[in-house]
C-alpha cells in the first residue's frame, strides 16, 4: 500500500476536486430524488474527508502549522459538519436542502482557499516545516479507506457522531 499511496497533500487536494465535482454536479441536476442523492455523497465525501484532516492531518501539523490557522480549519469542519448533519436530515419537503447545500459549497471553497493558498497555506506551512508528507499520505489513504468502509456498512448519518470527537468539541 506505501508504494500506492499518494502524498498527504496529493490525497488531499484529491478529496478537494472530488467534493467540487460533486458540488458541480449538484449544481446542474434538475429532479429533487437525483439531488438529494448527490447532497448524501457531498455528505458522505466531507465526512470521510474532515474525519481523516481532524484525527491525522491536523495532528500531524501541530506545532509545524500556525496554531491560528489549526484551530480556524477545526472550527470550519464543525460549522460544516452542522450543515452536513442537517442535509442528511432533510427530508423531500425541507425548503431550505437548496441554501443548505450552497452554503456548505460556499464554507468548503473558503475553507480549501485557505488550506491550499500559495505559501502561507496549512499545506505549504506543512510542507515547509518538515511534516513527512510520504509517511502521512500511507497513514491518511489508510484512514480515509476504514472510513470509508465504515460509512459503507453503516451508512453517514452514525458517522456523524464520530465528528463530535474533534479538538473543538472535545476542548
Amino acid at each position: 500500500m506505501a508504494d500506492a499511496a499518494p502524498d498527504a497533500i496529493t490525497l488531499l487536494k484529491n478529496d478537494h476536486r472530488e467534493v467540487e465535482d460533486l458540488f458541480n454536479k449538484y449544481e446542474k441536476e434538475k429532479g429533487a430524488a437525483a439531488k438529494r442523492k448527490i447532497a448524501t455523497e457531498i455528505a458522505t465525501a466531507l465526512i470521510v474527508h474532515t474525519r481523516v484532516e481532524n484525527d491525522h492531518f491536523y495532528p500531524a501539523c501541530e506545532g509545524k502549522v500556525d496554531e491560528a490557522d489549526l484551530k480556524e480549519a477545526y472550527v470550519e469542519h464543525d460549522a460544516a459538519n452542522v450543515l452536513i448533519a442537517e442535509i442528511l436530515a432533510s427530508t423531500k419537503g425541507d425548503e431550505f436542502a437548496e441554501a443548505k447545500v450552497k452554503v456548505l459549497k460556499e464554507e468548503i471553497e473558503h475553507h480549501v482557499g485557505e488550506e491550499e493558498r500559495w505559501l502561507t497555506g496549512i499545506f505549504s506551512q506543512a510542507k515547509r516545516h518538515g511534516v513527512d508528507m510520504d509517511a502521512l499520505g500511507v497513514e491518511l489513504a489508510e484512514a480515509k479507506a476504514r472510513y470509508e468502509a465504515e460509512i459503507a456498512k453503516d451508512g453517514p448519518k452514525v458517522h456523524l457522531d464520530a465528528l463530535k470527537k474533534t479538538k473543538l468539541a472535545t476542548a
